[in-house]
């Protein structure tokens, strides 16, 4: 999984929403796997490609190679190195982007973490 990098405009959207649908693919297949042992009356497995915390791991290192850049060329702009003003807010917007989906996937992980928090056993 590549997670999020790159300066690419609307292909960085298309990773964005490439990475949540791998995020949903990967969720519905380990409660299929989790319904299929619960029938055997086994425990499920670790998952193969490395679990859900590699997974966010890689997407924020893709968020922070992200901002890095985008940081790397405003600086660059500002020191008169970097002429093509166009490709720094692209870069820019991109971070930004993708700041704001890293923001709402924390959102939904604490309501989740909440609403488990407030249920009865």
């Amino acid at each position: 999984m590549s997670g999020v990098s790159g300066i690419g405009g609307a292909g960085s959207v298309e990773q964005i929403i490439s990475l949540r649908q791998q995020i949903i693919d990967r969720s519905s297949l380990l409660k299929e796997i989790h319904q299929a042992k619960a029938a055997e009356g086994t425990a499920p497995a670790e998952p193969a490609g490395g679990g859900f915390a590699d997974t966010l791991k890689s997407a924020l290192d893709g968020v922070n190679a992200t901002q890095t850049k985008a940081s790397e060329l405003s600086a660059g702009y500002e020191r008169g190195e970097v002429t093509d003003i166009a490709s720094v807010m692209l870069a820019r917007q991109e971070a930004g982007v993708a700041f704001e989906a890293t923001l709402q996937v924390r959102n939904k992980l604490l309501s989740a973490y909440q609403d488990i928090m407030r249920m009865g056993v």
